[in-house]
């Protein structure tokens, strides 16, 4: 793929890998809205020197070689950390929060100045490889966008515990995979769940209520009005307003969607100043994870029901139709495009 240049992605033949420890034969890369932006132009970096990046930074692969002594062995499947800290490095980076990095000189696997994962095989630094449980080999490749929603969780619990908290109900806006894996952190919390979507047919109500939770389409007020969390995974400006007037007294409201910008909202800014300092209720941002977060993520995914898992992916592709995996269907969750085995 070509970065700056639309429907330039395609198959090329490569140098054997170099640059890890470990060396990983790719089983599974998942299709998320990062990727349609790179394959249209929109984002993406190549490697300093070169014109071209590999994409995939939702990853699944089997190690087939690793150093003696490593506590990932030949067989384990593993998943690669799409974020390295930057060369500096800047305080968070240096201790292992280059998710929280503060210069902005971070690197990104299939994104930013990295070559990613949609590869037959890469080698890998095996810091940056979380192994995962063997009961995931179908569905670790959800491990990346489930690292996301983990952090964002870790974010709202610390916010949270600034004082006495006991939080029942939460709501999230947008069901798609990073919208019905927030939901699923929280129905493992035990917390009464709600979902918002425009979807009124399709896989995703299903998901929802397989989940236990309760999907709507009408308005967030509508939805859960005085929710104790809110998770907004659509990025989309006016529900962001929405759902910062909509929070409970002390509550919490977490960012994980980009919005595109361009276009004007009219908000009472004031009314929603005074509501949110009156009632001390917060608005993070939370994006990419570090290691912690694809630790959490991969727990998640192994306590969690293996059918409910499979209704996420919504369809696969063999590597010879990849293009097809790279055009968003109505109907579509998450996309694989898998991999020779």
């Amino acid at each position: 793929m070509q970065p700056g240049r639309a429907r330039s992605a395609r198959v090329d033949d490569l140098d054997e890998p170099d640059g890890g420890d470990l060396l990983v034969q790719t089983l599974d890369i998942g299709i998320c809205g990062t990727d349609l932006e790179i394959v249209s132009g929109r984002y993406g970096w190549a490697p300093p020197g070169g014109e071209r990046l590999v994409l995939g930074h939702e990853s699944l692969g089997r190690v087939l070689d690793a150093p003696a002594g490593s506590d990932i062995q030949a067989g384990d499947l593993v998943v690669g950390i799409v974020r390295r800290p930057d060369p500096v490095p800047c305080p968070n980076c240096a201790v292992g929060e280059w998710d929280m990095c503060r210069n902005g000189r971070y690197t990104e696997h299939g994104i930013k100045e990295l070559d990613g994962f949609a590869r037959e095989r890469y080698r890998i630094d095996p810091a940056f490889a979380v192994r995962v449980d063997a009961s995931l080999e179908h569905f670790g490749v959800l491990l990346e966008p489930t690292s996301v929603v983990a952090k964002a969780w870790e974010q709202v619990e610390r916010i949270g515990a600034r004082a006495h908290w006991e939080p029942q109900r939460v709501l999230v806006t947008g069901a798609g995979p990073i919208g019905l894996l927030a939901a699923l952190l929280a129905v493992q919390r035990g917390l009464e769940t709600h979902v918002v979507d425009l979807a009124t047919t399709g896989p995703k109500p299903d998901a929802v209520g397989a989940l236990g939770a309760m999907y709507h389409t009408g308005s967030v007020a509508d939805a859960c009005a005085g929710a104790d969390v809110v998770i907004e995974c659509t990025g989309v400006g006016q529900l962001v307003f929405d759902v910062m007037a909509s929070v409970a007294p002390g509550g919490v409201v977490c960012l994980t969607g980009v919005s595109s910008g361009g276009r004007t909202l009219s908000v009472d800014a004031g009314a929603l100043n005074r509501e949110m300092v009156l009632e001390n209720e917060v608005v993070v941002g939370s994006v990419n994870a570090n290691r912690r977060h694809y630790e959490a993520a991969a727990e998640c995914l192994r306590r969690a029901d293996a059918g409910w898992l499979e209704r996420l992916i919504t369809r696969r592709a063999r590597l010879e139709r990849f293009a097809d995996a790279l055009e968003r269907r109505p109907d579509d969750i998450k996309t694989v495009i898998e991999f020779p085995k």
